[in-house]
């Protein structure tokens, strides 16, 4: 066979060969998407992820199918995320529970929340805020901390999830208080049991807890950000009310399991960030009582790093139980 004829027919094997993944990814995504969330419906990761998978079904012309699948702190959705196949139609909606503080509260997990998985980007923070029954005889914090100080570990508090019990404990450790904790799976079912006067209080992320506020089933003592929010222009901070810099917040990101091709993330990562920052989006997001934050794949691994060693930082001065 001639040099040249030989050399045409390597190139064109090479550049076969090359085209298969491209091409690949170019048909992406080929069939629905599952978004796995590991919270039930009602949550803040819940609304967010139904809202992000409306967008990026209209922008792939393919559904993005939100599958909640809570429980076990979140160990049964994340697991079946990172065992997924790795060609980016299955997400995961993560957040500070599944992604950060998990790490930080069990010895052993069956995910690793950074090996397994590879950042597409971060789509909202949620502040937090410190809630009892309408019911309940504390109308400020004040009166809640000073009954948990006459009663150490005697009034029971809801805990959504690991994360959200962090931010009690935190609080806890503020004031010098103890409480019981009463596990549950997700926000909205703790909420449904603080609203019926079933648990003394609860620390809870604004979008679930603020419908139970407007509607009178729970009231609000503390928010946990740095400012008042504006949809609870009359509830103080934690830091107004004797916690000097407290501060304590959730948020979500969109992850995909690890090994998904570079550009089917960056596909992802453009869509979510596009989407967020219409002007529907950062108003439904506001009207949540949250912020839209997107920065990009690398700006959520940094950020999901720098919050799993500053929670296991707070855990080990809070003196928080390691499972």
């Amino acid at each position: 066979m001639p040099f040249h004829h030989l050399t045409r027919c390597l190139l064109a094997a090479a550049l076969a060969l090359a085209a298969v993944p491209a091409t690949a990814q170019s048909d992406y995504p080929s069939r629905p998407v599952k978004v796995i969330v590991s919270l039930p419906p009602g949550s803040g990761a819940d609304t967010t992820a139904r809202f992000i998978s409306q967008h990026l079904s209209e922008k792939f012309k393919q559904p993005f199918v939100v599958e909640n699948r809570p429980g076990a702190n979140s160990f049964i959705a994340a697991r079946a995320v990172a065992e997924a196949a790795p060609d980016g139609h299955t997400l995961f909606v993560g957040s500070n529970s599944s992604m950060v503080t998990n790490v930080a509260v069990f010895k052993s997990l069956p995910y690793d929340p950074v090996k397994d998985f590879v950042p597409v980007e971060r789509i909202a923070r949620f502040a937090m805020v410190v809630v009892v029954p309408a019911s309940s005889a504390y109308k400020t914090l004040d009166q809640l901390v000073e009954a948990a100080r006459k009663a150490p570990g005697k009034l029971n508090y809801a805990s959504g999830s690991a994360g959200y019990q962090v931010a009690v404990e935190l609080f806890h450790e503020r004031f010098r208080i103890r409480g019981n904790p009463i596990a549950y799976k997700g926000t909205a079912p703790a909420m449904t049991d603080v609203a019926a006067g079933n648990v003394d209080y609860s620390i809870g992320e604004i979008s679930s807890v603020l419908p139970l506020i407007r509607a009178g089933r729970i009231r609000a003592l503390a928010v946990t950000d740095t400012r008042r929010l504006k949809e609870l222009p009359q509830v103080p901070t934690v830091a107004e009310s004797g916690a000097p810099g407290f501060e304590v917040s959730a948020w979500t990101g969109l992850f995909a399991p690890a090994r998904v091709p570079e550009p089917i993330i960056k596909a992802l990562s453009a869509a979510v960030h596009d989407a967020m920052q219409q002007r529907e989006s950062v108003k439904f997001i506001e009207n949540l009582g949250g912020s839209v934050y997107a920065g990009g794949p690398q700006q959520l691994r940094q950020f999901q790093l720098a919050e799993i060693e500053r929670t296991r930082d707070i855990v080990k001065s809070a003196g928080i139980p390691v499972e």
